[in-house]
């Protein structure tokens, strides 16, 4: 039986597990990373391994993406001392999901959705809100999702220990992080 294709843009491979283990039935999975808002560069480099290692374990195909903070910084520009949830997030998921959709499109995927919504410090509903409209007129489908119900950040809170996958403490923007310094 011949699964639809699905493009999963990973943000970290914590919340990968959970979304993975709930559309792996379903869908023919591959992990897509694309996170030039991680920084700095080292952050970047373990968090790539992470999911490098959990790609591995599962033998789901992954795409990486080149490196390009300075894309992000573009795309923020204005917005550096939004507080995290603000404005900045907001462009920050549109960037990604508009990046989801070229990319999609020109590799032939049916489906995308994003492990964005694991984190239970991330809007899933304006997530799939701007996901339904970056894919309005799209030949691929947005599959909103919200891996953080019934009990997802747990499961992959589990699921991250079990395979001793690298666990991040913030988001990984560098403009989120500054005010922990500050702290």
């Amino acid at each position: 039986m011949n699964l639809p294709s699905l493009l999963l843009q990973v943000c970290c491979a914590p919340d990968a597990t959970v979304a993975y283990e709930r559309l792996r039935e379903d869908y023919d999975v591959t992990f897509w990373w694309y996170n030039p808002n991680i920084h700095p560069l080292a952050e970047y480099e373990k968090r790539l391994a992470s999911l490098i290692e959990l790609a591995r374990i599962w033998s789901v195909p992954l795409i990486i993406e080149k490196y390009d903070p300075e894309r992000f910084f573009r795309s923020v520009r204005g917005l550096e001392n939004e507080p995290e949830g603000g404005k900045r997030c907001t462009l920050c998921f549109e960037m990604h999901l508009t990046f989801a959709r070229e990319r999609s499109e020109k590799w032939g995927f049916e489906f995308v959705t994003t492990t964005l919504t694991t984190s239970p410090h991330k809007d899933a509903d304006l997530i799939n809100s701007l996901g339904k409209k970056i894919f309005e007129n799209s030949k691929v489908q947005f599959l909103p999702e919200n891996f953080k119900k019934k009990d997802g950040f747990l499961r992959s809170v589990e699921l991250s220990k079990k395979f001793k996958l690298y666990r991040q403490n913030y988001c990984g923007c560098i403009f989120s992080l500054i005010p922990r310094y500050r702290r």
